[in-house]
């Protein structure tokens, strides 16, 4: 079978900045094994599957090694797809997903995801955590997919060199990292999750889907300018609107082509 590939940089204005995603529209999905092998040969941090369904897509995400229920990047990269190849003439599109309908719109900026909102409780550090971070906690809080650290400041945070194989034997998914911003941003953050074959993800929307009620309860705010602090590092617009999260940034694609699977 042969299927359009696109590879986009998520929350990026630059090539080679943000989160690189594989977006490959198909007429039905075929079945998971090869979905699974698709995305480890792909090698990204995410590959979106698309289909059509009505006016709207469903879409599903799979990382190297394990399918996901949420992923914010890549469900980006499929709106720039949709939006600037397979419909130019849309300015929103709803994906329909395993974690609910997840609508997306066109700004002057890029596009404005709204996600659903990710609570968290705070909870004692587990010693795992501790080690594996090498730094010390401010605050640990966790909900059923990752936790979340605060550390001292920003220049912790850009300058954490985590044990990844310790990370990867704890009981989430992932562990954010972050702190208030020194200058240009509310906050900054960054997320590691090896036990999903990823030991640091370049820009993360399901992981602000948690920043986001956390510092609008830290600093009593509800729209925030954030910055992923990886190697390529990205920037993501948040509001907290309701029970939801609005994730706004932009994107630039990198190839284009077709794929025999």
């Amino acid at each position: 079978m042969r299927t359009a590939i696109f590879q986009v940089d998520a929350f990026a204005n630059r090539r080679f900045a943000g989160n690189p995603a594989a977006v490959m529209p198909m007429q039905a999905f075929p079945d998971d094994a090869l979905m699974q092998a698709v995305a480890a040969e792909n090698n990204l941090p995410e590959t979106a599957f698309l289909v059509p369904e009505g006016d709207d897509y469903r879409i599903r995400w799979f990382t190297p090694t394990v399918e996901v229920p949420l992923c914010g990047h890549a469900t980006l990269a499929s709106a720039a797809v949709v939006m600037e190849r397979l419909e130019p003439q849309r300015e929103s599109v709803v994906f329909h997903s395993a974690s609910g309908p997840l609508p997306v719109r066109r700004t002057s900026w890029g596009y404005s995801m709204d996600f659903p909102l990710r609570l968290s409780q705070e909870v004692a550090a587990p010693p795992e955590l501790v080690i594996g971070l090498g730094a010390p906690a401010v605050e640990v809080y966790a909900n059923e997919f990752n936790y979340l650290v605060l550390l001292a400041s920003e220049q912790r945070v850009r300058e954490l060199t985590p044990n990844i194989a310790v990370l990867a034997c704890l009981d989430r998914s992932g562990v954010i990292v972050t702190a208030a911003g020194d200058n240009d941003y509310d906050f900054v953050s960054r997320y590691f999750a090896p036990a999903k074959g990823i030991p640091e993800d370049p820009v993360t929307g399901g992981a602000h889907c948690m920043l986001v009620p956390y510092w609008a309860g830290r600093l009593a705010r509800n729209a925030f300018r954030a910055y992923q602090a990886s190697r390529r590092g990205g920037e993501v617009v948040c509001r907290l609107n309701g029970g939801r999260v609005e994730l706004e940034g932009a994107c630039v694609f990198y190839m284009e082509g077709q794929a025999d699977i």
